[in-house]
């Protein structure tokens, strides 16, 4: 006998609950055991009931959707799918870097949310169609910067997000990522994205490096 896909859904909007609730209810091969409002509760709900797969929206009063992320795949088994409206590329890295398996947007049909259930509880990763695109740009950019390494030049604030900019003033002040972390109330793991981006966008080699470009930058 085939053991259905257990799922835990956290949103701190009930009609939405209700809604997704109802659409995997199509499917027998999956059983929704509980709900949760908040990243919190999600993780008391991981804890609890133990789930193959949490549906996680990212924007959740108190504890949010990232820090619920980070928790559930490093104390439990879960795998973390995003369910968001959401598709920013920062966000976007921030979730995987948190451990979820996929991202997917609250636009998705029916048959994609639940044919993506399964294939995250499969281990396997999972990327909204309607953002794959832009995912797939960002991480050939990527490996191209690393491939042939720009030589740092002056920085304009203006091509950084308003998160890597408090991010880099406080890499100026010789913080660590902890203590960034601790200032700017986010993981660490967030904070490394954020360097990692940071290092990517000025081509600096060193922390001491992007420390320097930071403290001449051109806020232009």
């Amino acid at each position: 006998m085939i053991l259905p896909v257990r799922v835990v859904l956290a949103d701190d909007h009930v009609a939405v609950r209700s809604g997704v609730a109802a659409i995997l209810g199509t499917d027998p091969g999956i059983e929704v055991v509980a709900e949760a409002e908040n990243g919190f509760d999600a993780l008391a709900a991981c804890v609890a009931h133990d789930p193959d797969v949490a549906l996680i929206d990212l924007r959740m009063p108190g504890t949010d959707g990232i820090w619920a992320t980070q928790r559930i795949t490093r104390e439990t088994r879960t795998r973390v799918i995003v369910l968001t409206t959401y598709d920013t590329d920062e966000l976007i890295g921030e979730a995987f870097a948190s451990g979820a398996h996929g991202y997917l947007l609250k636009s998705t049909s029916g048959a994609e949310l639940i044919q993506s259930v399964h294939h995250v509880a499969a281990d396997r990763h999972v990327v909204d169609p309607a953002i794959a695109g832009g995912v797939i740009k960002t991480f050939a950019a990527d490996r191209a910067s690393q491939r042939t390494p720009v030589p740092p030049g002056p920085l304009e604030l203006g091509q950084l997000t308003p998160r890597e900019r408090e991010v880099l003033r406080l890499v100026v002040t010789g913080a660590s990522n902890q203590a960034i972390a601790d200032e700017l109330r986010v993981s660490v793991t967030t904070v490394k994205t954020h360097v990692g981006a940071l290092y990517a966008k000025t081509g600096a080699q060193s922390r001491v490096e992007l420390a320097r470009l930071g403290s001449g930058a051109d806020s232009r």
